[in-house]
């Protein structure tokens, strides 16, 4: 179950992250509106109108996407990475679907200083998927993870030793208006999200063709591999999207196992699902949340199921 705050709060996501999480073991049995509230202890009034808060589509519409068939469709439509960006007609890796986005990575002299002269900001939000870690260079957003916990110490450490010569220190105000730009749509941005971010040079490749993946599309690990000339590699492009350093811009996400699966994720299998079908519920066409009628009578909380 998703764990409260000291102030006994529950994130929208964390209430989410758990039905989904119930819905996946429980696929078989296909469990409904009701069944699905009564395991969060909400009335199904309180929890469809917390979801189509959060995902901008009712709950049947949102497990629609959530299926291993369509996620095999998805493969089999899916265009090759270099086809996309050519048709696009953009250089690998310039922007993304739904965001626009730069890459530019860390040359061999930069790498060496240990980021000597540079001064890293970072900071901890909220995001529609959790609390989230980010920091960001003068040139661009170094890292973004999402939080399993409290382990913010854990977040800096990795960012200190990645960059030992940086000047590292909390910035709220400037990290939240990055946070903003990723996920309010009502932001127009007009200039590019950068990302400052350092890696091997197949490294730096494969997060590149990871760009050119549509929002609520997928790829296989062996099209990826193909894309950046290198097939037979997926084993090496799986550990590449493992050690993305900045989730969710570089959606690491979209790659799955060709079988359909989605396959292992570093922030958690429920994560992945909870993006992907969040991503898909928005490029649907999908009808928008109807109005929901209250009852005369609701109460928020329903006894623990027994």
């Amino acid at each position: 179950m998703a764990q409260s705050d000291k102030n006994g709060r529950i994130s929208d996501y964390e209430r989410i992250a758990e039905a989904i999480a119930f819905i996946t073991r429980e696929a078989d049995s296909q469990p409904g509106l009701q069944e699905i509230a009564r395991h969060l202890h909400l009335s199904p009034f309180h929890f469809q109108r917390l979801f189509c808060r959060w995902a901008g589509v009712t709950p049947k519409k949102f497990l629609q996407v959530l299926t291993v068939e369509r996620a095999k469709q998805l493969l089999s439509e899916a265009k090759p990475l270099l086809e996309v960006s050519d048709s696009l007609g953009l250089s690998s890796g310039s922007r993304l679907y739904d965001h626009f986005v730069h890459l530019e990575a860390v040359t061999p002299g930069e790498y060496k200083m240990g980021g000597a002269g540079l001064r890293i900001e970072y900071g901890i939000h909220d995001t529609p998927f959790g609390k989230a870690f980010i920091a960001v260079t003068p040139r661009g957003i170094c890292s973004f993870s999402f939080l399993q916990g409290a382990e913010i110490a854990e977040h800096l450490a990795g960012l200190c030793k990645k960059w030992p010569h940086a000047m590292v220190q909390e910035n709220h105000r400037r990290t939240l208006a990055v946070i903003k730009a990723m996920f309010d749509g009502k932001i127009a941005v007009d200039r590019p999200l950068s990302l400052h971010v350092s890696g091997t040079n197949f490294q730096i490749s494969v997060w590149k063709a990871l760009l050119q993946i549509p929002s609520a599309a997928v790829a296989s690990y062996s099209q990826v591999a193909s894309a950046i000339g290198h097939p037979g590699s997926a084993r090496a492009v799986g550990l590449a999207v493992g050690a993305n350093p900045v989730a969710l811009l570089i959606p690491c996400h979209r790659v799955i196992r060709q079988s359909g699966l989605l396959g292992g994720y570093h922030w958690g299998e429920t994560r992945k699902q909870a993006i992907h079908a969040w991503e898909s519920a928005r490029h649907e066409s999908f009808p928008a949340c109807p109005p929901i009628q209250a009852p005369a009578t609701s109460r928020h909380l329903l006894p623990p199921s027994a």
